[in-house]
């Protein structure tokens, strides 16, 4: 989760990305990046590394296959052959410890999640500072817009001494997916506060109808973010001036005991062994009442190919605790392999 205070450091550096656009042609590769004016595609040699391949290890998940599905659209505009490996989270974090510690990787592009592995992967140095390349006018397109990289993009990206070893793929602020059918059928409303949510998921679940009046990760370390959102309303924090763990805090004590309340009073049965996906699979279902994750998870929801609740979720603004209405930051990045022999067109 992001804590760092954004500065003037901060400001400089988006304006010079602005200035050079990507710093690397497959981390340039996000959706719409065909999108770019045939004036741009003229002055940029985009075929410049025609003919080479590059290996992508991604997780495997909404964004995953949305980046997936634009990699025809990437090899069209580049030329470089792209073979991408997706892989569940837990495992993907697994395999890239095993093979960045092995010195000769299968991937020279990388997905991560910056608050899990942006630290370990830095003290390792297991990712390509990438100033060289932004900087670079023959690697990077200047008329590349990177208007929408947002504050909290930068900050997970950006190292505190100034190295950008990584591009922000999405932000992912926590939000309550909301079933408005199961809502309307109790008359019901949906929460303006911790208290109100606590009671709407109480007055929500039914068991016997295999409805969950709350479902979120139970899974152990998957279910921290789940917890500090609460923390965070109840006006917690997570380590003092020390660097000292706050989870004896009342504030601490106080969401926990939410959290407990949510998931082992009106979660389904096997909660604790929840993930994401888990709970994901039970909301789209229709057997969950509300739901709270990242917005990056959202978009099976609308897909008719796998949702039994198109056009009847709700996306709410996580309640107002008793001291603040705050919702967690989460984000994922991009980056290339110090060990690939490709660094150019990855």
């Amino acid at each position: 989760m992001t804590a760092r205070t954004y500065d003037d450091r901060l400001d400089a550096l988006r304006r010079r990305l602005l200035q050079a656009g990507a710093g690397a042609a497959a981390l340039g590769a996000l959706p719409g990046a065909g999108l770019l004016s045939a004036n741009a595609q003229a002055a940029f040699d985009w075929k410049r590394f025609k003919g080479e391949k590059i290996e992508i290890l991604l997780v495997k998940s909404p964004r995953g296959d949305l980046l997936s599905k634009y990699h025809k659209e990437f090899e069209d505009m580049t030329g470089i052959q792209v073979g991408s490996e997706m892989v569940p989270e837990q495992q993907q974090r697994q395999k890239a410890v095993i093979e960045f510690n092995s010195g000769n990787p299968s991937f020279d592009v990388i997905a991560l999640s910056y608050h899990v592995q942006k630290r370990q992967f830095a003290k390792n140095n297991w990712l390509t500072d990438l100033r060289p390349f932004i900087n670079d006018k023959s690697m990077a397109a200047p008329d590349l817009d990177f208007a929408d990289f947002a504050k909290g993009g930068l900050q997970y990206a950006v190292e505190s001494d100034g190295r950008v070893m990584s591009l922000p793929l999405n932000l992912d602020p926590w939000v309550v997916y909301w079933n408005k059918e199961i809502f309307a059928a109790k008359g019901i409303a949906y929460p303006k506060t911790f208290a109100e949510m606590i009671d709407a998921a109480a007055k929500l679940h039914d068991p016997g109808k295999g409805i969950a009046g709350f479902v979120g990760r139970g899974l152990k370390n998957a279910n921290v973010p789940v917890w500090t959102s609460f923390l965070l309303g109840y006006g917690g924090g997570f380590v003092d001036a020390k660097g000292k763990l706050l989870t004896d805090t009342p504030e601490a004590i106080e969401s926990a005991k939410m959290y407990q309340t949510l998931l082992a009073k009106y979660g389904p049965q096997g909660v604790s062994g929840f993930n994401w996906n888990e709970s994901q699979s039970l909301f789209l279902q229709g057997k969950a009442a509300m739901w709270l994750d990242g917005i990056g998870f959202a978009q099976p929801l609308e897909d008719p190919t796998k949702s039994r609740i198109v056009g009847k979720v709700g996306y709410g603004v996580v309640p107002a605790g008793p001291k603040a209405q705050v919702s967690a930051l989460f984000a994922d990045g991009e980056g290339i392999s110090p060990f690939s022999k490709k660094k150019g067109p990855a």
